[in-house]
């Protein structure tokens, strides 16, 4: 009986897939190498919570939280590691925060910059010379 296909067609199917294949290997291995970007917080930004955290406009529960974090209880490493992620105090603090981080992860995931993130999550702030709405100036008309 013979073969119905014909041999050369076959070996170059095969070939096809076999070079697919590889390519697929080759490409898991490179994958298996990339490192994420981010390798945690910085002391910086670390800084830059606990400025926040103790500015006039934090939420009362974020201010708890910085007095106990400058008290020693704990840390800002801990809040942001999740170590201290039982804690009723964290869990108040970041309650009040959630549907921002929750956008600013969103933003993230999707290959936003994370510093435009953090710029945009900032009020702009107002110039005492901007036109404001409702206020009319000469040349306005």
């Amino acid at each position: 009986m013979t073969f119905p296909y014909d041999r050369a067609r076959l070996d170059a199917l095969v070939a096809d897939v076999e070079a697919r294949l590889a390519n697929v290997e080759r490409t898991a291995r490179a994958a298996s190498q990339v490192r994420m970007r981010s390798r945690g917080l910085s002391d910086a930004d670390l800084a830059e919570i606990s400025r926040h955290a103790n500015s006039p406009g934090a939420p009362r529960e974020l201010k708890e939280l910085a007095r106990r974090v400058d008290a020693g209880e704990l840390s800002w490493r801990d809040v942001a590691s999740g170590r201290a992620a039982d804690d009723e105090g964290v869990q108040r603090a970041l309650r009040t925060g959630v549907p921002d981080l929750q956008r600013a992860y969103t933003a993230i995931l999707e290959g936003d910059d994370p510093e435009d993130v953090v710029t945009s999550g900032r009020p702009r702030a107002v110039r005492d010379d901007e036109d404001g709405p409702g206020e009319f100036t000469e040349d306005a008309w």
